[in-house]
Order: structure tokens, then C-alpha cells, then sequence
């Protein structure tokens, strides 16, 4: 039985469409996985790049590789 992909980087674009940065940073933080981080930066990467966006990758990117490092995986 196939699993479903999360519907985590979803609702944090939806967040960012709504020009909720603060929350959609918040949400970052406690991200689930490293592949939702990911797939939230394939969608973030089709918008057109603003000022908070370009902040908003740089964030992402951080928890990224915070997340990816085998000393910080949390447990499910």
C-alpha cells in the first residue's frame, strides 16, 4: 500500500501566498521530514521572486540542512 505524500509543503505555500511569512517561517521550523522541505522548495521556486521570498528560500534552505544532519532527526 503506497503511502501519501504530505500535504505539509502544500499548506505552507498556501501560507506564503497569503503574505503570512511569519507563520510559514514558523511552520519551517518544524518541518517533518527533509523530503517535505524539499518539495516545498520545487514550489516555492515557481514563484516570482520577491524581496521576502528570496529571505524566505534562504530560511528554508537553513532548516533544510539543519534537518538532513543525522544528529537532528527527530523521532517519529
Amino acid at each position: 500500500m503506497a503511502r501519501n505524500k504530505s500535504e505539509w509543503p502544500a499548506k505552507v505555500l498556501a501560507l506564503v501566498r497569503g503574505g503570512n511569512i511569519p507563520a510559514a517561517v514558523a511552520q519551517i521550523k518544524v518541518a517533518p521530514t527533509v523530503g517535505d522541505i524539499t518539495r516545498l522548495q520545487a514550489l516555492l521556486a515557481e514563484l516570482p521572486s520577491t524581496p521576502a521570498l528570496v529571505q524566505l528560500n534562504k530560511v528554508v534552505e537553513e532548516e533544510r540542512a539543519l534537518l538532513a544532519a543525522p544528529r537532528l532527526h527527530r523521532a517519529p
